[in-house]
């Protein structure tokens, strides 16, 4: 089963804003969110996770 994140969640696993998050959206730079109601979204954890490991892996090299 996919676990799904509010943002509030993804921010603190981040370190990112709410702005920033959006931002990397429409850039392409972040993880798409998934639509949970009208006004509601969420990130799949896996999604967030992985983006946090290609992060390492540049900071790394």
């Amino acid at each position: 089963m996919t676990k799904i994140l509010k943002r509030p969640e993804v921010e603190s696993r981040t370190g990112l804003s709410r702005s920033t998050i959006y931002a990397g959206m429409t850039k392409g730079t972040f993880p798409q969110a998934v639509k949970l109601g009208p006004r509601a979204v969420g990130w799949r954890e896996a999604d967030i996770v992985s983006w946090l490991d290609g992060l390492k892996l540049r900071n790394e090299v």
